[in-house]
């Protein structure tokens, strides 16, 4: 099974989508292995978003996710990475498809709600960055084989 970082950005949080979220991957079969709230600092935002270090969206980026708390987690399932990028939907919500995540919750492209990594990669290196090893908890459930073959 394959592993991906989330994470409910401050407007997600400061709106109280939290709950409906996280109910959106658990319906889809999708399995929480890693689950945490934080005030993300100035240091580990740019830990998190050095590849846009010069670009003129980033410092803006880092002012919005150290605003407020984050809700960052880790989900495990079949394809995780690439399913947890199609019921996100676009980066701009207005361009979302119908029914994911951002298109229902978001409404401009700075306040999209959430993030998910972008490859296998990506999500190996933002769960190091925001959780260590001994916070992901590895467990079986009864409902999988109603899931997967």
């Amino acid at each position: 099974m394959e592993r991906t970082y989330v994470m409910i950005k401050p407007d997600g949080v400061q709106r109280g989508l939290v709950g409906e979220i996280l109910a959106v991957f658990e319906k889809k079969g999708l399995k929480i292995v890693g689950l945490k709230m934080l005030r993300i600092t100035p240091e580990l935002a740019e830990r998190h978003y050095g590849e846009h270090k010069g670009k003129p969206f980033y410092a803006p980026l880092v002012e919005y996710i150290t605003s407020g708390p984050v809700v960052a987690m880790v989900l495990e399932g079949k394809d995780a990475v690439r399913t947890v990028r199609e019921m996100m939907g676009a980066t701009n919500p207005l361009q979302a498809a119908p029914g994911t995540i951002r298109a229902t919750y978001g409404m401009d492209i700075g306040r999209n709600v959430i993030h998910g990594s972008d490859s296998p990669a990506s999500a190996e290196r933002e769960i190091g960055i925001f959780f260590r090893p001994e916070e992901l908890v590895d467990y079986g459930r009864a409902l999988d084989c109603w899931i997967y073959e």
